[in-house]
């Protein structure tokens, strides 16, 4: 991977990895599923405890449909079964250090209130009325994508890229019931999520 312009750690262990972590910051973690001791999916639970801001691409010989659901909805930002080709394996790298970064962007915030909705990008937590929500994952993804691109659509393509991770095998359907999720969570507030039929969502500025 050096040829391709990358700087590579290799970790035989979750807890070799966890060291690694504790040193410098990575942009991209590949991760395994099976690992001897710790699994990757423990490592994932590290990562969100810890508020360790690195993309990860899962790299699985894991192929069951529950099993990509169950890493993604960990904390992966993508999932490549084994076998593949090392082209696609650098192509996937590349697509998730593309994405917008969770913090470091120009006009990112750690924080957001719309009203009476409060969202903390470090912390994960969402308040509505001063009251905890318990979202999933892909909630917390869905509603902070679209709060941070308030009274802008984005295509249901746009949500499962930045919620689901790229070449998983999701529909439009996926998001919309995640929306239907999120709505119901949100009570009165949800309705701010608009529908914008046969295109996709956006959550509706003050003057929509």
């Amino acid at each position: 991977m050096l040829r391709q312009g990358f700087k590579v750690t290799e970790c035989d262990n979750v807890s070799d990895a966890i060291e690694q972590l504790g040193k410098k910051k990575f942009d991209v973690i590949l991760l395994d599923w099976m690992l001897p001791g710790l699994s990757g999916i423990d490592l994932l639970g590290f990562l969100k405890d810890k508020e360790i801001d690195s993309r990860v691409l899962m790299v699985t010989a894991k192929t069951d449909p529950a099993d990509i659901v169950a890493g993604l909805e960990s904390g992966a930002d993508d999932y490549l079964t084994k076998p593949f080709d090392p082209t696609i394996l650098m192509a996937r790298v590349r697509a998730v250090m593309r994405r917008v970064p969770k913090k470091e962007s120009a006009d990112a915030q750690d924080e957001m209130n719309i009203g009476p909705l409060y969202i903390n990008f470090r912390t994960y937590d969402v308040l509505l009325n001063n009251e905890k929500l318990h979202l999933t994952p892909s909630e917390f993804k869905l509603l902070g994508i679209m709060i941070q691109n308030q009274g802008r659509v984005l295509t249901r393509d746009n949500l499962i890229e930045n919620i689901q991770g790229e070449g998983v095998n999701v529909i439009g359907r996926t998001i919309d019931t995640h929306v239907f999720g999120l709505r119901k969570k949100l009570g009165s507030w949800g309705d701010r999520i608009e529908t914008i039929r046969g295109v996709g969502y956006r959550v509706k500025t003050e003057s929509n």
